[in-house]
């Protein structure tokens, strides 16, 4: 959510940024928020000046009093309750015109960076690098969910039975090497100097609505039936939402955390999910990052931020590129993202295993996170990050690291967590 006071002086500017994000229908909305502020702002000052006449009344109520002018007191008094009534009516109206419009800010798309490529969609994002030799090897890498059935690692077919399309049971050397990569990359990412965390798994809807859009919300969130409770669907949900309402300490900034849990997607709009594959499904484990700094911090952290997960990919002999995308391709609270994409041998092709996000001060400001200032306080800036996501990264580590005999190597950094051995051997 951006600052009124950018609608108030620069409307302008908040329409262009609406057209840079290819979302037209809500330039309206701007002229909504204008329309509604300045009756909002009436009925605010008619209150300050009701509050005003009534407090200089009531002072004159104990004057009279002690000077046993009981009549003029009264009427006066009269004239107090006739103002509380007023002001009750006042206060209602100024209340049921801030809510209307926070819930047009809230739909209003946060300013993007500067150095945003305009595009519609994905399909203009723009490469910043590439990282690695992506290479196909002579001989055929099977599809992801066959190296695994070798491997009998995968069990798809019972998921179906027990939970439909989009789940998957991981069984043996395959789920202890999804729990390897995800034991590596926490500890990698302590040893960044990150805070490791479990957050809670369910959030309420306040949370929700404070860390990403509506739209956002309605594709992706499973909500708990007859209960304020929403699953989450990465746990930078639930770790920006530790900070609501909080006025945080300069001296402790920035907070700098790595958290760790399942994650759960409707995955709305999707046209389906795979019934042989884990690349798009409804439930996944992941280790994220997220920081809470300075606003004059936030665009460092966010090129700290991508490179550590570049760097963690390239440990474990996946090569990767950074993409930027573009304006068209930015959900409404971020200012800039770019994606991590992985080389798939089989495809011939890279694909998405995680993001980073800027959000500047949109998330503070929907969820009240400031810093406690000299004169004033003001918003923090929060930023996320994928660390890996498996299962979608096992596919683009067993692509990477597949032999012609179907066996799997284990990079060194991943060996201590996977008992000591160096290879995984096919099963039948």
């Amino acid at each position: 959510m951006i600052d009124i006071k950018l609608i108030r002086e620069n409307p302008d500017l908040v329409k262009e940024n609406i057209k840079k994000k290819f979302q037209d229908h809500k330039l309206s909305l701007v002229d909504e928020v204008l329309s509604l502020d300045k009756v909002y702002r009436e009925y605010q000052l008619k209150g300050d000046n009701l509050r005003m006449e009534r407090n200089s009344l009531s002072s004159q109520i104990g004057n009279l009093m002690r000077e046993g002018k009981k009549e003029e007191a009264e009427e006066i008094k009269s004239k107090v309750n006739k103002i509380n009534e007023e002001l009750v009516d006042t206060e209602k109206q100024t209340e049921e015109y801030a809510n209307k419009i926070k819930n047009i800010m809230m739909k209003i798309p946060n300013i993007i960076d500067d150095s945003v490529p305009l595009g519609k969609d994905d399909s203009e994002n723009v490469e910043i690098q590439k990282y690695g030799e992506p290479i196909v090897p002579d001989y055929e890498i099977p599809y992801h969910t066959d190296i695994m059935e070798k491997l009998a690692g995968i069990d798809l077919d019972s998921a179906r039975r027990v939970a439909g399309n989009g789940f998957y049971y991981l069984i043996g050397d395959v789920a202890r090497l999804h729990s390897a990569i995800i034991s590596y990359a926490r500890d990698f990412m302590i040893n960044k100097g990150f805070t490791y965390c479990i957050p809670p798994f369910m959030i309420r809807s306040d949370v929700v609505t404070g860390v990403m859009s509506f739209e956002e919300m309605d594709a992706m969130m499973y909500k708990i039936e007859g209960e304020d409770l929403y699953l989450i669907g990465t746990s930078e949900h639930s770790m920006i939402g530790k900070f609501k309402g909080q006025i945080l300490k300069k001296t402790e900034l920035p907070y700098t955390m790595t958290s760790y849990s399942p994650c759960f997607r409707k995955e709305k709009g999707a046209h389906g999910i795979e019934e042989r594959g884990v690349y798009r499904i409804h439930q996944f484990e992941k280790q994220e990052m997220i920081v809470v700094c300075e606003p004059e911090d936030s665009y460092s952290w966010y090129e700290k931020m991508w490179s550590y997960t570049v760097e963690l990919f390239r440990s474990l002999d996946v090569p990767v590129r950074t993409l930027e995308c573009c304006s068209g391709d930015l959900a409404d609270l971020k200012a800039k993202s770019c994606d991590v994409e992985a080389w798939s041998p089989r495809q011939k092709k890279y694909f998405e295993v995680g993001s980073c996000s800027n959000l500047t001060d949109a998330q503070s400001r929907r969820l009240g996170i400031r810093v406690k200032g000299e004169k004033q306080n003001y918003f923090a800036h929060t930023l996320n990050n994928t660390v890996v996501a498996p299962p979608r990264m096992l596919i683009a580590f067993l692509e990477n690291n597949y032999n012609e005999d179907g066996s799997i190597n284990i990079p060194e950094v991943l060996r201590p967590y996977m008992g000591g051995i160096d290879k995984i051997v096919p099963k039948n």
